[in-house]
């Protein structure tokens, strides 16, 4: 049995939690099931849970897979059990505002601790959570953040704790938190959202950031490893050092083999490529890692998936998301009386916030942009990752004016804020819009003074979800933005998920900041 956290935030025992990741643990019989197209979605033998000793049934297979009349599927049904996704569809009330099906669906989403099958890819935790919903059944990392803060707005308290813990647990136990609680995401994280988490819950407890605090500097040894060796020029996982000496981050996968979760699409997109696999799978992966999978964002000059350079890149929301998670450990170690360590990351997020303001803003397009650290230049594509320095509070009062004004010129959509300006089959591109983004903008916005576009961003975002809540009774993972028409089916490794735990949290969350929307009041199967 594995121990609760030294923080004292989890309050029982976990089962033990197996690590061994299942192309690891079944070798070539893995790869046969993907490769073969057992399943349309490579994630459902990820996800699969072994009938008996996987040593053994690894071994049947070598003794049967050549034998005339074998059949793979069948084998893997009598062996496996499979998690299929059940034809049963949450239906809404008619009766009910887009509130109130937003606070039912929690405790459909909900998933509490239970015995924990031996040799499956998921990973134990000690509390209650909520998945997003569809084919994603365990927590991710960053989406939790955006579904917490409609937790909140629905008063879940007791759901918002536990998911905290839950994440304080994952970095005391694995040092990091992983993409998701699989396996197979042990190899890397996603964007370092639990100093907003813990945050959030402060609004509730006061007082209890300090609680957190080990577990805050644990997170940031694991996107800082390696910084004592590092010199002009070199990088070493998460962290690259330029030319000048300046420390800022990357998104990284330790692995440079396909996703297990999406092997198939992984290999199929390799080939294309004019390099070596193994250097487009570890840049898929960390594209992965960035929560925006996938996007032009991270293409090199030939364009298309093939050409993803994720690891080369410097983004300014990462960074930003780490400023703060420096500036937040700075504040509370002095409260804690330690002055060198409040001194040694209020010296960091300083460096940091520098770091931006010189290499990401673009004085010419009035924007922050990633930095391409490979070629020493400014990326010239304009994402909605430009809001996260107001996000954060770094941007300066000029800064945050321009901005605004590239926004609305170039981002703003009739249904909220484009993802990119260039469209591409990608999901993270242009016509979709994505919740978190949409949170990014207004609280951005409003944080520094601009009420109005706050408010507009909000109410396009409003108007677009309570639209399809209408005419279909649902949420889901994405919307198209263009013109704000619902649903956005376009993109994508996999389809259109219903559910959906982000657009929940931050729809939920702005019923409550912006009560007088119309959206507000909207029920389903109503007339729009």
């Amino acid at each position: 049995m594995l121990s609760p956290p030294e923080t004292g935030s989890a309050t029982q025992s976990v089962a033990f939690a197996d690590t061994l990741t299942p192309a690891d643990r079944y070798h070539e019989l893995f790869i046969d099931v993907q490769m073969h197209r057992v399943f349309d979605d490579s994630k459902t033998f990820a996800d699969a849970v072994p009938r008996s000793d996987p040593r053994v049934l690894l071994d049947r297979y070598r003794e049967q897979c050549h034998q005339p009349g074998f059949d793979l599927a069948t084998f893997v049904h009598e062996h496996f059990d499979i998690d299929t996704l059940s034809d049963e569809r949450y239906v809404s009330d008619p009766a009910q505002s887009l509130a109130q099906h937003i606070d039912g669906l929690w405790d459909v989403l909900r998933r509490v601790p239970r015995e924990h099958p031996r040799q499956s890819s998921l990973l134990p935790l000690p509390q209650a959570y909520v998945v997003p919903g569809g084919r994603f059944t365990e927590i991710y990392y960053w989406d939790s953040y955006f579904t917490m803060l409609g937790l909140t707005a629905s008063g879940r308290h007791d759901l918002l704790r536990g998911m905290v813990d839950n994440f304080a647990y994952l970095i005391d136990t694995y040092g990091h938190v992983p993409n998701g609680n699989r396996s197979y995401y042990l190899s890397r994280s996603q964007p370092p959202m639990f100093v907003f988490m813990v945050e959030l819950l402060a609004t509730l407890e006061p007082g209890c950031m300090t609680r957190y605090l080990p577990v805050l500097r644990r997170e940031h040894a694991h996107w800082m490893e390696g910084e004592q060796e590092l010199r002009p020029g070199e990088d070493h996982r998460h962290l690259v050092c330029l030319s000048d000496g300046t420390l800022l981050n990357r998104y990284w996968d330790d692995r440079d083999s396909p996703r297990e979760e999406s092997y198939r699409e992984d290999v199929s997109t390799a080939r294309t490529a004019e390099r070596k696999s193994h250097d487009v799978y570890r840049d898929l992966r960390a594209a992965a890692e960035s929560g925006w999978d996938f996007s032009s964002r991270w293409f090199g000059s030939e364009g298309g998936l093939a050409s993803t350079r994720t690891t080369a890149i410097l983004p300014v929301d990462l960074n930003s998301f780490l400023h703060r998670l420096e500036s937040t450990i700075a504040t509370l170690a002095e409260q804690a009386g330690d002055a060198a360590t409040a001194h040694d990351f209020g010296a960091r997020a300083e460096a940091r916030k520098r770091a931006i303001h010189r290499l990401m803003w673009n004085p010419r397009e009035q924007a922050f942009f990633d930095y391409d650290w490979q070629l020493d230049r400014i990326r010239a594509p304009l994402t909605a990752a430009s809001v996260a320095p107001l996000f954060v509070g770094i941007a300066d009062a000029a800064q945050a004016d321009a901005l605004a004004a590239t926004i609305r010129a170039r981002l703003l959509a009739d249904g909220g804020i484009r993802t990119t300006e260039t469209e591409t089959d990608e999901q993270w591109d242009r016509p979709n819009g994505w919740a978190p983004l949409q949170w990014l903008a207004i609280e951005g916005f409003r944080c520094c003074g601009n009420l109005d576009l706050a408010r507009d961003i909000a109410g396009r975002w409003l108007a677009t979800v309570a639209r399809l809540y209408r005419s279909e009774r649902k949420l889901v993972e994405k919307y198209v933005i263009e013109d704000g028409h619902p649903g956005g089916a376009c993109g994508g490794e996999y389809p259109l998920q219903d559910g959906f735990g982000w657009s929940n949290g931050v729809t939920r969350r702005l019923l409550l900041d912006y009560p007088q929307h119309e959206a507000a009041n909207c029920r389903a199967g109503e007339d729009p």
